[in-house]
């Protein structure tokens, strides 16, 4: 797979870019198929629970989301100059998730996002983003499907299966617009844990019970995708619908990887001692230090599974330690701040940040090495 291009800005800043990008990949395919991954990722009022990548649409400038940003992508990649490529879209990260836990009633639940779900752009922006590229015979559309640490809890997952089908049903699309979702985009989460798993007990207490799993249904991406998927499919998608698992920066490796489970004097230390995701708590998401590359890239590696992709450049900073004065429309989050303590979406814990870092999208040669160190397998 040639590396993704990251379509979130306007006009002639990307239209260049991306068909540079594209006209690459055609002379590397050299007449073999290649794949090629574009994230879409410019909603209006995108992000809207966070601050660190803050999009440049306003919360109902949904015109200028079809008109300005969509349609000139699908014009492009429609050049019959592309059509040999095989093109996978990861489309918009983190906003329908976004609606089912922060948009009003929880602890994590932001104004921003409350808004979004009462006007409908998010769903209406996907749905319209799914019709136009679906369109293209070669476009295989995959919706961002947050981690097992945001959605894997009933109460969020069940809602989240409903939600996708209503934006997958949008403006125009359907389900056979849907070629799949992705999991950990831009995430930490384990592909799998290797020393436990969701139906332990110790000394007669579930895993579940755990401070780490807290009353989850799942330990890793892996089985959430796959669960996900079956439930997916009996909601109205599919049955040959796909999954994509995100592993750039989930291996975990380097000193701190445990090799066997974890003392049995309590669940907490049973989980905590064999668990390889080394975050503080699984809402930390601001470049996570510790971590380390993950697999490999490599197609369908286990049932459902259409592939693990590194859709997350590895060393592309996910935000800024600190306030940076910027024309990128790129906020400062406080997630992304090693000395913050914490909000209701992390339980309130330290952020695990890396000290340092630039604003989102930029290089951040730090974490990157620190990506080589710890990458499991290893370099």
């Amino acid at each position: 797979m040639a590396r993704p291009h990251r379509g979130d800005q306007r006009g002639e800043r990307w239209h260049g870019p991306l068909r540079a990008h594209l006209n690459k990949a055609v002379t590397q395919a050299a007449g073999q198929p290649l794949t090629i991954e574009l994230v879409i990722y410019d909603l209006p009022g995108r992000d809207c629970a966070a601050l660190a990548s803050n999009g440049e649409l306003g919360a109902t400038e949904l015109s200028r989301y079809k008109t300005e940003y969509i349609d000139p992508i699908a014009a492009i990649i429609a050049d019959p100059a592309y059509a040999a490529l095989r093109v996978v879209t990861v489309i918009e990260p983190d906003s329908l998730p976004n609606l089912v836990t922060n948009a009003g009633g929880t602890a994590g639940s932001t104004e921003a996002c409350a808004t979004m779900k009462a006007n409908g752009n998010y769903e209406a922006g996907v749905g319209y983003a799914l019709h136009k590229l679906g369109a293209i015979s070669n476009v295989y559309n995959y919706i961002d499907a947050g981690h097992h640490g945001w959605l894997g809890w009933d109460t969020n997952m069940g809602p989240a299966a409903q939600g996708f089908l209503k934006a997958a049903t949008t403006g125009g699309a359907t389900v056979n617009d849907v070629t799949g979702f992705i999991v950990n985009t831009a995430n930490y989460g384990a592909t799998t844990e290797p020393f436990f798993k969701i139906t332990d007990n110790v000394n007669g207490t579930s895993v579940r019970q755990s401070k780490w799993v807290d009353w989850n249904y799942y330990v890793d991406e892996q089985t959430y995708a796959q669960a996900l998927r079956t439930l997916l499919v009996t909601t109205g998608f599919n049955s040959n619908l796909g999954m994509l698992i995100d592993t750039s920066r989930n291996g975990w490796g380097g000193t701190a990887r445990p090799t066997g489970p974890g003392a049995t004097t309590s669940v907490d230390t049973y989980v905590n001692g064999g668990r390889t995701d080394r975050r503080i708590h699984l809402g930390n998401w601001c470049n996570q230090s510790g971590a380390g590359l993950g697999q490999r890239p490599t197609a369908a590696p286990a049932a459902g599974i259409d592939a693990y992709v590194w859709v997350k450049p590895p060393g592309e900073s996910d935000g800024s330690s600190t306030a940076i004065p910027n024309d990128e429309g790129k906020g400062f989050d406080r997630m992304c701040d090693p000395t913050y303590t914490g909000n209701g979406r992390n339980g309130n814990s330290m952020s695990g940040a890396l000290a340092n870092s630039p604003l989102a999208g930029q290089w951040f040669s730090a974490q990157f090495q620190e990506l080589l160190k710890n990458a499991y397998p290893a370099l």
